[in-house]
């Protein structure tokens, strides 16, 4: 499963939603941080902080060129039932054979793409922490040698939180990871027990413990709106995470995934998932919570101190380009000087072979259009309390925010409490980001 759930995950509200139900709560797809967004290249995606003080003004965002990389490991030592991002459950790995493949790809895109300053990498999967040190430490080190990196580049890398991965965050601590994130996902043995995590509660908030021991920035996640879970015993579970917690939380809602174990059985009826009334009251009270401890969404998912965003995702809900590499990783990158959408083969041994004849993974590459980038940008966006800046949207598409949308639509969703637009920027309402899909489905229609 991946490690600590992604942080990039379909939109808002489940598909289907109307802007007349009420609000589910924020409806985050599957729980699993870091692989770049979308499904493939004709989907749509549904998608920390340059180190600089500006970056922390949403509003001067645009001004700086964030450029990150993702490595994904695909292998996990079990698959969560909820889980429907790309992991396999292998046994033995060859690390070595795995390390020389991620470097030679690393090397295949570094003489293709934009060399712009590295300002964040993230090392997702699949289950990352298990990982050889020394393989991360190689590929950071091969990212220094083939382009420049940001003072401070943010280096994040996903973990269980179980006491065997969490000896080993000494080792990747010396290889350069600065920034971990953990998949505690519940503070409930038994609701672990139900989400197949492999560890206790107690051993979890060890592994934060040891973690904030070894790095300077760590966040880790939670799932809730599970089967029976309260008002009540959220808001519990919450505030004790808050005690544990550091700068940054990602609070994820359960949903049920086609092509996951969850999903045959919650169609026969073996558990329920809370109706929509008590999905969009788990989510309020998870802002109220959150905002009043100082750590207030700064996108639908994810909670922190002003300027401990996760620089690496913000990346991705800004839209700046990065590189994907590894089994089925997706890519944003400027080839040319033009933004082009990137698809690794997604089976691992199809992956290693393809390196291993050709130098690279490549399954699809596409440029993208000035339509299809205006759609990610603003289905990436509108996922951020920030919004999108009028100057963002220009310089992606050419267009101003009343040129790129059938005004009548535009209008109607504003008038409606869901968008707002300024002179500066157009960003949904609390309301419209809870209803997402929904907003995103009437304005790119």
């Amino acid at each position: 499963m991946p490690a600590s759930g992604k942080s990039v995950e379909t939109p808002g509200t489940p598909p289907g939603r109307s802007l007349s139900d009420p609000p589910a709560g924020e409806g985050a797809a599957n729980p699993a941080p870091g692989t770049p967004p979308g499904r493939s290249l004709s989907d749509r995606p549904a998608g920390e902080a340059l180190p600089s003080a500006a970056l922390d003004r949403p509003g001067d965002a645009v001004h700086i060129d964030a450029f990150g990389i993702y490595v994904h490991w695909p292998f996990c030592k079990s698959k969560c039932p909820y889980c429907d991002f790309n992991s396999h459950v292998m046994g033995a790995v060859d690390q070595q054979r795995w390390s020389t493949a991620l470097l030679a790809e690393l090397d295949h895109f570094a003489a293709r793409v934009d060399r712009r300053p590295v300002t964040s990498i993230f090392f997702g999967g699949g289950t990352p922490s298990l990982m050889a040190p020394e393989t991360v430490a190689a590929l950071i080190e091969r990212v220094r040698k083939h382009w420049p990196t940001a003072p401070d580049l943010e280096i994040t890398l996903e973990a269980n939180p179980t006491s065997v991965e969490a000896e080993r965050f000494a080792g990747f601590a010396a290889a350069g990871v600065n920034r971990v994130s953990l998949g505690v996902q519940a503070l409930d043995d038994a609701a672990l027990k139900f989400l197949g995590r492999g560890h206790s509660a107690r051993e979890a908030l060890h592994a934060v413990a040891v973690a904030q021991c070894h790095f300077p920035r760590s966040s880790f996640d939670l799932i809730y709106a599970r089967p029976g879970q309260t008002r009540e015993a959220w808001r519990k579970e919450l505030h004790e995470a808050l005690g544990h917690a550091g700068e940054h939380l990602s609070l994820y809602q359960l949903t049920i995934e086609p092509g996951t174990a969850f999903d045959p059985a919650h169609k026969r009826g073996d558990f329920a998932l809370p109706e929509d009334e008590l999905a969009g009251q788990l989510y309020e009270d998870t802002l109220e919570i959150m905002t009043a401890a100082g750590r207030p969404a700064y996108e639908i998912s994810n909670h922190a101190q002003p300027g401990a965003e996760c620089r690496h995702n913000l990346v991705y809900w800004r839209y700046q380009p990065y590189l994907g590499i590894g089994p089925g990783a997706h890519g944003r990158a400027i080839v040319d000087g033009r933004r082009h959408a990137t698809r690794m083969a997604r089976a691992p041994e199809t992956w290693l072979k393809r390196v291993e004849a050709q130098g690279h993974g490549t399954e699809e590459e596409v440029e993208l259009s000035p339509d299809e980038r205006r759609d990610e940008l603003v289905m990436m966006g509108l996922r951020l309390e920030e919004g999108i800046a009028r100057e963002r949207l220009r310089s992606e598409t050419g267009l101003d925010i009343d040129e790129a949308f059938e005004p009548a639509r535009l209008r109607a969703l504003v008038e409606g409490g869901f968008l707002d637009v300024d002179d500066e920027r157009l960003r949904a309402t609390a309301a419209g980001r809870q209803r997402l899909n929904a907003v995103l489905g009437r304005l790119l229609a």
